[in-house]
């Protein structure tokens, strides 16, 4: 009898997401088993025990999913799962936080290539300023910035002390210098939106983070990202399905939050497939899912 395809999936929260349980067997994991409360101190015995049961055929057909709502929490397990394995006893294993990596990766590559496609610029050398830029999302897309150049900058309704903690603890963890500028008052936003080339929103769904009003300061302002999808919109003036749509009163184009969404589903897709079937174990964090969504979109353009 030919071996099933398992996904073990680890989350220190009380439930693994629907979202990548869905997503894993459409992948065409045909067992997919969740695990909650799993902090980091778990994860070896976990692993092992998942690694140790098969036997070579059972190896290659076992992967590990991490998911949860802490990126940096997530890399952390990440690493902690491929020490815990013992050659040839190793297996594929991918971690998507809140879908934060893949997210993150989806946003980045598509501001990118906007800015490529209608300005002609890369990253490299833009100040982007990522608004609620404290949470997952914004901490792993301020990573990817800052790892393609730009000057990326954290702002958070909490103020600039706030923004400057979580910019210091992920650019630590991630090896890349990151900045904190408040975004607690309007005159706050707007002086920081005043120093910005890309406007990036990943604040909580639902809220509104920048005005028309506020974008009148945002006068550098190229392209807008906004990752939420549900009224109003995050950021003003960025409709939910635009994919490069001019900005009224702006030389910016926008992009929207399910314009974003389908590359991020992509990428997922593509890296659960790429984890099922490939002949030797892989690892798979953010900048994996970012070749990805770069692959994606350069297909898309082609």
């Amino acid at each position: 009898m030919e071996r099933p395809y398992i996904l073990h999936m680890f989350t220190p929260g009380p439930q693994m997401s629907p979202f990548d349980v869905n997503m894993a067997a459409d992948a065409g994991y045909q067992i997919v088993v969740p695990y909650c409360h799993v902090g980091p101190e778990a994860v070896a015995a976990l692993t092992q025990d998942a690694i140790f049961s098969r036997g070579p055929k059972g190896v290659a057909r076992t992967g590990l999913f991490i998911g949860g709502r802490d990126a940096l929490l997530a890399a952390d397990m990440l690493e902690r799962s491929r020490k815990a394995m013992v050659p040839p006893f190793v297996v594929s294993v991918f971690a998507d936080p809140s879908g934060a990596y893949t997210t993150a990766a989806a946003l980045v590559a598509s501001v990118e290539a906007a800015l490529q496609r209608h300005h002609g610029s890369a990253l490299a050398g833009r100040r982007v300023l990522l608004i609620g830029g404290s949470g997952p999302v914004g901490r792993i897309a301020a990573v990817l910035c800052a790892q393609q150049g730009a000057t990326a900058v954290l702002s958070s309704h909490k103020g600039a002390a706030a923004a400057q903690a979580a910019a210091d603890e992920t650019g630590r963890r991630f090896g890349v210098a990151l900045h904190g500028a408040s975004g607690a008052g309007r005159d706050d936003l707007r002086a920081a939106l005043a120093e910005a080339d890309v406007v990036i929103g990943v604040a909580a769904a639902g809220v509104q983070v920048m005005s028309a009003d506020d974008r009148a300061a945002a006068t550098r302002m190229k392209v807008a990202a906004d990752v939420n999808a549900v009224p109003p919109a995050g950021l003003a003036g960025v409709g939910p399905m635009d994919d490069g749509k001019p900005i009224d009163g702006t030389s910016a184009v926008g992009i929207g939050a399910l314009a974003i969404g389908n590359v991020k589903y992509q990428v997922q897709h593509r890296l659960l497939v790429r984890m099922r079937n490939a002949e030797q174990p892989v690892a798979l964090g953010f900048a994996e899912a970012f070749a990805a969504a770069r692959e994606f979109l350069a297909e898309k353009a082609a």
